[in-house]
């Protein structure tokens, strides 16, 4: 939709607030809950248009066309978030308060015309999408995340915590199923290394994902796991679920928050732990970010080979710190040497994205983990992204290459029957291509 043919002058906010007030005096709204929404938009529609003719305000048929979305969208959805959530291009909503909402476009940031009337109107928006999930949002409990009925990821958090006013974030979910291809038309990888990571995965190596917030772990996970053979038996565990695996033999968990009363959690750590029950070929979590942790490297550590988990971390050294405290977390009196040999005998490879300036997603490098010297976990860089600079339109130029390392894991792939050629790990020729 564009938002020209969405946003109303003064004149026509004027009479749309005027219009909303009448409808709502008008409409039984415990019925509208009763019927499909397209007899509650149909009976809406009908009486809008009815006080519009009765109006002494002359409106153009656009004008009234407008208004009617308008008050359809405030009645039945989420007021002027709905025109957002239609644009297949946003990945990210960010509302700071009723008169300001920005989006993410492109990998761009970027302010959009729409507003609130009031924190009270953003205010019973949040209070729409948090109660459609049993939760609640008030002074006791001034931060929650949600999700939409589309799988979009949803926090709020609201004053005497939010300074701004009421503040809502908005994860999009894309329900486009995503190929190698789309990653390497946009230069986050090549295909040399596209060849590599379909026999990592089909090799069963244990794969953490590594990346700061937007960077495309969950898009790039996705693609990662499309390349499990369709045979093995997946089970997949997420706080929200936004893992869109097309195997035919895959089982989805997801983790639940406590409800009103604080009771009934279910964490990734229980179902982590589950999942060991459940004879599974693959494990993937989408994200670990606590104590889930220590039982993700217990099953890697334990014959679950090929799994595969994202981490929010800046380079790969900082995505195994991350892991090292996540299992100190547990309270196991550990000596630290002993937590790094864990995750060094679990961890294979950390692929690290990034997001640039210019709004692009690139694996900034591939690094093959080795095991411990001393008490450091050691590693090899076995593709980079070498950063050239910037164009005069602000993008970032460079390239992929290989390092001229040639893994470890290459002889295990070897004899697994994936036999890959050795010059994909030391012909940059195979990897040439200015982003």
């Amino acid at each position: 939709m564009n938002l020209e043919d969405y946003i109303l002058n003064q004149e026509e906010q004027n009479h749309k607030q005027r219009l909303h007030e009448k409808l709502m005096d008008m409409l039984d709204l415990p019925m509208l809950q009763t019927v499909s929404v397209d007899q509650a938009s149909e009976q809406i529609e009908r009486l809008a248009h009815q006080l519009m003719q009765d109006s002494p305000v002359p409106l153009s048929m656009s004008s009234r066309q407008r208004i009617v979305r308008q008050i359809l969208d405030e009645v039945l959805g989420l007021g002027p978030l709905e025109p957002l959530l239609a644009d297949a291009g946003i990945a990210d909503i960010m509302v700071n308060g009723a008169k300001s909402i920005y989006v993410e476009r492109r990998g761009r940031i970027e302010r959009v015309p729409l507003t609130f009337t009031d924190d009270e109107h953003l205010m019973g928006v949040i209070e729409r999408i948090v109660s459609s999930v049993g939760r609640r949002i008030d002074e006791l409990s001034p931060m929650v995340d949600a999700r939409l009925k589309d799988g979009s990821r949803v926090n709020a958090i609201i004053p005497p915590l939010a300074l701004n006013g009421p503040t809502l974030s908005i994860r999009r979910f894309t329900v486009e199923k995503l190929a190698v291809d789309t990653l390497i038309d946009f230069g986050t990888i090549t295909p040399a290394i596209a060849e590599v990571m379909e026999a990592v995965v089909k090799g069963k190596l244990n794969i953490l994902i590594s990346g700061g917030t937007g960077t495309g772990k969950t898009t790039f996970l996705n693609i990662l796991s499309s390349f499990i053979p369709s045979n093995q038996r997946i089970i997949t565990v997420e706080d929200s679920a936004e893992l869109q695996l097309q195997q035919p033999h895959v089982v989805q968990l997801e983790s639940r928050p406590s409800n009103i009363e604080g009771k009934g959690e279910i964490s990734l750590r229980d179902l982590v732990k589950n999942t060991l029950r459940m004879r599974p070929d693959r494990i993937v979590v989408g994200e670990v970010r606590g104590v889930e942790a220590f039982d993700m490297l217990t099953a890697m550590n334990t014959g679950h080979e090929g799994s595969l988990t994202t981490i929010h971390a800046n380079t790969p050294r900082d995505a195994l710190g991350r892991l090292e405290n996540m299992v100190s977390m547990t309270g196991f009196d550990m000596p630290v040497k002993n937590i790094r040999t864990q995750v060094a005998s679990a961890l294979d490879l950390i692929i690290q994205l990034e997001r640039q300036e210019d709004g692009k997603r690139r694996m900034i490098s591939m690094q093959e983990v080795h095991g411990m010297e001393g008490e450091t976990i050691t590693m090899s860089e076995i593709f980079t992204f070498e950063r050239t600079g910037i164009d005069s339109e602000g993008n970032v130029t460079g390239r992929h290459k290989a390092t001229g390392v040639m893994p470890n894991f290459y002889d295990r792939l070897a004899r697994r029957g994936m036999v890959l050629p050795r010059s994909l790990f030391g012909d940059d020729e195979l990897h040439k291509g200015i982003f």
